[in-house]
């Protein structure tokens, strides 16, 4: 099964609608890495409330009825508990540490069928990874970043089973692809309503939003359509984001609040586009105009060199 292009704008449009969420301050702690601690800590509550609530709506039955695999429904369920596992995890680490967690917000997840929640899924997961390998570079603590590489292998497990379960290719590109703090958020907000105002506040904040409106699934060369909430002023560039290649392309038109752009032939799998001030292959706080949008990219079929050396 692949996303059908219907399914995957509705997903993009709720996901990263961003009017309705939350504000998030700026605050910081002695020690970036309990930033980061309650960083994960909001993502894997999130991801514990969506298993939760798809698992107790809908039976084996239901997801055998929709065209899975009796056994994929195990498989939820594992996976279900090990999201459930990550939240006790670090709710552990961050009471020995001696803050106080953050506990879990008010979520709408976009999903009416076992079908459209486990394409969801695979974008869900998707976007944990990014978010672990985007946070590794900023751990200090080598335990700590030794405990994150852990949840990151289990999520990219996630990922790898959810995507292959809706017809998309688990191994679509070499490498994962890092996304930054601020970035995460961007996506994840969307699923939020509210949080307590009790919760620590968080070192993160929303980009202005960016939806694919057209171009689901794509593939490298193909053309795809993106909406920011307002057309930027001046020139700007599209980047791409896939792997570890960041690819700045010129639009390939702007108009009726639309931009259009060619895929670059390196993007591959799970990716993400942004509206940059720049074509510098750099992505900071400073050039970032909007986004991320996702794009699934659907690769060519592999070719490499049987000869061994």
């Amino acid at each position: 099964m692949h996303f059908s292009t219907p399914t995957a704008l509705a997903l993009s449009s709720l996901i990263l609608g961003g009017s309705a969420a939350p504000a998030i301050k700026r605050q910081s702690y002695p020690n970036i890495d309990a930033d980061i601690l309650q960083y994960a800590l909001t993502l894997e509550h999130l991801e514990n409330a969506f298993y939760k609530q798809a698992l107790s709506k809908w039976d084996q039955q239901s997801f055998t009825d929709a065209g899975f695999p009796a056994q994929f429904y195990d498989d939820l369920k594992y996976i279900a508990h090990d999201e459930e596992g990550h939240v006790l995890y670090l709710e552990a680490g961050l009471t020995a540490a001696g803050a106080k967690p953050v506990v879990a917000c008010t979520y709408n997840f976009p999903m009416t069928t076992p079908l459209s929640f486990v394409q969801l899924a695979s974008v869900v997961e998707g976007l944990g990874v990014s978010a672990y390998l985007g946070a590794a570079a900023d751990i200090t603590s080598k335990a700590y970043l030794t405990a994150a590489g852990s949840i990151l292998v289990t999520e990219a497990l996630h990922a790898s089973a959810t995507r292959g379960a809706v017809g998309e290719i688990p191994m679509a590109n070499v490498f994962g692809t890092p996304l930054g703090l601020n970035a995460v958020y961007t996506i994840a907000s969307g699923f939020i309503v509210s949080c307590p105002s009790t919760n620590v506040a968080l070192p993160v904040s929303a980009y202005p939003s960016l939806t694919l409106v057209s171009g689901a699934p794509s593939a490298p060369g193909a053309v795809v359509d993106l909406q920011p909430k307002t057309i930027p002023t001046g020139s700007f560039f599209v980047t791409f984001v896939s792997g570890l290649d960041i690819i700045p392309v010129a639009p390939q038109s702007v108009a009726n609040g639309m931009v259009m752009a060619v895929v670059p032939t390196m993007i591959s799998g799970q990716s993400y586009a942004f509206l940059t001030t720049d074509n510098s292959g750099n992505l900071t706080d400073s050039n970032i105009l909007a986004g991320p949008a996702i794009i699934e990219v659907t690769p060519s079929s592999p070719t490499f060199n049987l000869t061994i050396t």
